[in-house]
């Protein structure tokens, strides 16, 4: 079995009124290939008549983005002409690529009427064959996305991305990113097998789960060292975890604001495009 190497606490980092926890990076660790960025925005409800999510129009290059909502909404709006509203259990996938500029804010209804939200959103890197490709989106509400039931009920596997099994995801991810949300009631149990030379994503959203005999909380982050070739998970309470794997692309990480590239030069060279328009209109 895979041990642990570190437990990695998220950092609080407010964003105005939006409760904000930062997964990655934080002071403890900076990521893990290919893994680059996590933000866990609330859980919180808001009041009738507000402002929403604060993130409106704004460039990226050379990554992908993976937003899930678990509670409220998120809409969409990019350059390339995309415009969607992904309500609860959904996820957006979002190819960057050679440049993008994309709005993330809450649908007019969540503005006027408020209530729960809790949104999580995680950053991939691309390898440096594919910074430049062509930017991509899509946005799937949560009965378009795959489950398996498993352990009598107690285990609930969404398939985002990558193969479980020989079952088929909802996203497909061009390096090979396995991504599930996966639901445990008390007493669930999950065995997952992920290839030694495998780098691990594990964060525990909500309630607590013992992997392969350590226990981890809600909002932490779990470093494995790669000595293994299965996890072994266990709740004693309801629980969700974030799970993901893939193989390291073992490149040089660049990034500055918004870009994410190989280079200083090719950030440069990221921030004269963007300024040159060649990432498409932004005024939405």
């Amino acid at each position: 079995m895979r041990t642990i190497k570190k437990l990695h606490k998220a950092e609080y980092e407010p964003i105005a009124d939006l409760i904000t926890y930062r997964v990655l990076p934080t002071r403890s660790i900076d990521y893990l290939d290919p893994f680059l960025f996590l933000n866990h925005h609330g859980p919180q409800v808001y009041p009738p008549f507000n402002s929403g999510l604060p993130f409106g129009p704004h460039p990226h290059r050379g990554m992908e983005t993976v937003t899930f909502i678990l509670e409220g909404d998120i809409a969409h709006k990019d350059s390339g002409g995309h415009e969607s509203v992904m309500t609860e259990g959904g996820v957006q996938w979002m190819t960057a690529g050679r440049g993008l500029i994309h709005a993330e804010v809450s649908s007019e209804a969540f503005k006027k009427s408020g209530g729960p939200l809790e949104i999580l959103q995680l950053w991939i890197n691309l390898p440096a064959r594919s910074k430049m490709t062509t930017p991509f989106y899509k946005g799937l509400q949560k009965e378009d996305i795959p489950s398996l039931t498993l352990d009598e009920g107690k285990v609930v596997v969404n398939l985002i991305s990558g193969d479980w099994e020989g079952h088929k995801a909802a996203f497909e991810s061009g390096i090979g990113v396995q991504l599930n949300t996966i639901f445990f009631k008390p007493g669930g149990k999950l065995s997952i097998p992920v290839p030694a030379d495998h780098h691990i994503f594990f964060y525990v959203i909500k309630g607590k789960l013992t992997v392969n005999d350590t226990e981890v909380e809600k909002l932490y982050l779990a470093e494995f060292n790669n000595d293994g070739d299965r996890i072994n998970i266990s709740a004693d309470e309801d629980s969700i975890l974030l799970f993901g794997q893939a193989k390291p692309l073992n490149e040089p990480v660049v990034s500055q604001g918004p870009f994410v590239m190989n280079t200083e030069k090719e950030i440069e060279e990221a921030y004269l495009d963007y300024r040159r328009g060649k990432f498409g209109n932004g005024n939405f």
